[in-house]
């Protein structure tokens, strides 16, 4: 069954286009942890990849009428174009350990027919205690009920 969508068609569009081009990515942070069901609201979508110089991910995002914009001195990296206002690109996830291994850990959550890697809900709450801004440390008891809930659901 799909989670609810967070995504209009033209964003489901992009995932579908990164999904289809085998462009190793995480979805991460709190629209993360609300495809799991955690009651967490999100401005936007973070997206952290493997390498943003992987030549798929510039065709992926061609075929879709948008582009990657590097990082300069004063701007992070960014998407740009059709379906991509909503998502960030994440470069560091705080405490957690490299891409690689935090990717072998990926949680599968169908969203509108598209398959999605999802940072699973305890290394989201892990990132969000060692960042430890105020903001991170209050959504902690909200993140962990929902932690708790799943594996109640798990065992049912």
């Amino acid at each position: 069954m799909d989670a609810p969508s967070l995504f209009s068609d033209k964003e489901l569009a992009f995932l579908a286009a990164l999904v289809e081009g085998e462009i190793s990515f995480l979805v991460v942070g709190l629209a993360a942890a609300a495809l799991q069901g955690a009651p967490a609201v999100t401005q936007d979508v973070d997206l952290w990849f493997r390498d943003l110089a992987d030549p798929r991910l510039a065709a992926a995002l061609q075929r879709i009428g948008a582009s990657y914009i590097p990082p300069t001195h004063s701007t992070p990296p960014l998407l740009a174009g059709a379906g991509t206002d909503l998502f960030d690109i994440v470069v560091h996830m705080h405490g957690l350990e490299s891409f690689e291994q935090e990717v072998r850990r990926a949680t599968l959550v169908q969203v509108g027919g598209v398959s999605l890697p999802v940072l699973p809900l305890e290394r989201i709450i892990a990132s969000k205690r060692a960042t430890g801004r105020p903001k991170d440390l209050s959504i902690l008891p909200a993140l962990e009920d929902a932690l708790r809930a799943r594996a109640a659901e798990k065992r049912d």
